[in-house]
């Protein structure tokens, strides 16, 4: 692949998306620093700890903020700001803005109004903590956080369970006992589960061990309790459903569009003649991929 270095002028009525530093502040791109010095506007998750980045690399811009709970406020501001032919730069606290951080509402607005949005890729916790992990898998999914609460949390987990890819999840520190618990409960605890905690700060952890053995681990050292997590647990074996020929899984997956997963997988049982608790381990994979 050929590799450029091209540097033009920002351009009017365009939205930039800018990945910014999830811990490291030397982590962010020379052209993200361009365009943050450029744009007339920055809307920012919050403005103290943009503030502080752009401090830190000698920016002085007009911020504006955009969080979750006065986006789409913000963004009509914003939209005015476009319509009168300005740039706008959009930022959150750490990473990339849309990835469990606010941004869509805005972006699909922005769109819809037929402006440019303009990425500019950068810093990643879910991508930072895949790559040292180490996981020997192709396909992961990236969930986010789980509820708050803990039924739905488990019910959550219920129909991520059987799914065959890497698991990624967020989580805060006040809860990640309480997940880690539940993820081991559901999942199962023979799972294994990288904890990556505080990346590319100065107390960064990553570390891998069984699910089972993980509540230990974190009780033992109140410290590694603290800060911001990225969980990747191992992908489910599904070796079992692979048994299963394409024109049952069609029988089954058309039988669940009418049924509850219990008729069908009886009926299926009757029509296709084979065995049940195959067809109830492909039946719950099939409407977990659905429902997410």
């Amino acid at each position: 692949m050929e590799h450029r270095t091209v540097m033009t002028s920002l351009s009017e009525s365009i939205l930039y998306v800018v990945a910014t530093p999830i811990g490291n502040l030397r982590d962010i791109s020379l052209r993200a620093l361009d365009v943050l010095a450029t744009v007339d506007m920055i809307a920012a998750e919050d403005t103290r700890t943009t503030g502080y980045l752009l401090t830190h690399y000698s920016i002085t811009r007009k911020m504006m903020v955009l969080h979750q709970h006065n986006e789409r406020v913000a963004a009509a501001k914003i939209l005015a700001l476009l319509a009168a032919g300005k740039s706008v730069a959009l930022v959150t606290d750490a990473g990339t803005p849309g990835i469990s951080d606010p941004g869509a509402i805005l972006i699909n607005m922005v769109k819809e109004q037929n402006y440019k949005v303009v990425p500019v890729p950068g810093p990643s916790a879910v991508l930072c903590a895949l790559s040292a992990a180490g996981i020997d898998a192709s396909h992961f999914l990236f969930y986010g956080f789980l509820s708050a609460k803990a039924g739905m949390r488990r019910r959550e987990l219920e129909k991520l369970k059987l799914l065959p890819y890497t698991l990624v999840f967020y989580e805060a520190p006040h809860r990640i006992l309480e997940c880690v618990s539940n993820l081991a409960e559901v999942l199962g605890s023979h799972r294994q589960l990288t904890i990556a905690r505080e990346l590319t700060k100065l107390f960064e952890t990553i570390y891998t061990c069984a699910l089972g053995d993980a509540l230990k681990w974190l009780q033992t050292d109140p410290n590694q309790q603290k800060g911001e997590f990225v969980l990747l647990v191992s992908g489910a074996e599904i070796q079992h459903v692979t048994e299963i020929d394409e024109q049952t899984k069609d029988v089954l997956e058309l039988l669940l569009e009418e049924l509850s997963l219990k008729q069908a997988v009886k009926l299926a049982t009757k029509i296709t003649g084979k065995n049940k608790k195959l067809l109830y381990g492909m039946a719950l994979l099939l409407k977990a991929e659905k429902e997410l």
